[in-house]
């Protein structure tokens, strides 16, 4: 139970369902935890959530705004002295609708968050870690980053070019001995899915719910958990010989 001992983890996104998860996991395993996210509000939830599990810093930031990313890692630097983890992990699904109705303006937050998040983030934590030569990247991406989805085409595009970005980073990394890897979840038990189900079917969203369920092999959606613990692996040195990877966390929905 310290895989993360004196490590010093940033988690985007970390007021949500998976990055709040992920950081309670972290802790455990002996981390310090960043959490990264736009709201407030829901940052302090999340502070309260893990309090007493160990030492937490909240920084309220933009990831599509370089000046914050920068905010981000100096505040990381200036309580911690270190990155060692960077779970890339902010991200937002757009709205369910065929290409040709879906509207630029839509298109354009999707890649922004996704996609220029992900590319700032790593711009300014990687070389902090280089300097370092240590450290891990994990970027989330989805099974909508290796597979299509019919009516999600920013969502999906913006999860096609985050594989892309994992393995250019990773290859740039190397020699510095930083990894740089993605992770891939299936429909996971988040507000995320709550408003993908609505989309898809308005009228039901329950049987939305269903459906999606019956084309999953394992029978059900993943668990914040299921993401947060191939995370750890990732973050830590039970990985140290895996980078540029694409890791399935899918209930088998790659096997189809």
């Amino acid at each position: 139970m310290a895989r993360l001992q004196g490590k010093v983890a940033i988690i985007t996104g970390g007021s949500g369902g998976i990055g709040r998860h992920t950081a309670g996991v972290m802790l455990e395993e002996g981390a310090s935890v960043v959490l990264v996210d736009l709201d407030q509000g829901s940052l302090d939830d999340a502070v309260g959530a893990l309090a007493g599990k160990g030492n937490v810093l909240a920084v309220q930031a933009d990831v599509t705004c370089e000046e914050d990313v920068q905010r981000y890692v100096s505040e990381t630097l200036g309580r911690f002295g270190r990155i060692d983890v960077f779970f890339n992990n902010a991200g937002i699904e757009g709205k369910v609708a065929p290409l040709v109705e879906q509207s630029t303006a839509d298109f354009d937050k999707v890649i922004a968050v996704n996609v220029r998040g992900v590319f700032l983030g790593m711009k300014h934590v990687l070389p902090v870690m280089m300097k370092a030569r240590a450290g891990s990247v994990i970027n989330t991406s989805s099974v909508a980053g290796l597979s299509g989805s019919a009516g999600l085409s920013p969502y999906v595009t913006s999860k096609h070019a985050v594989v892309g970005m994992t393995k250019c980073a990773a290859l740039e990394a190397a020699a510095f001995s930083v990894r740089v890897n993605s992770v891939h979840p299936s429909p996971v038990n988040t507000r995320m899915m709550r408003s993908l189900e609505a989309g898809l079917n308005p009228r039901d969203a329950g049987s939305a719910k269903t459906a999606l369920e019956k084309s999953i092999p394992l029978g059900r959606y993943g668990e914040s958990d299921d993401v947060a613990r191939l995370v750890l692996f990732l973050a830590s040195d039970d990985s140290a010989f895996i980078t540029g990877a694409q890791y399935r966390v899918d209930g088998g929905m790659g096997a189809l």
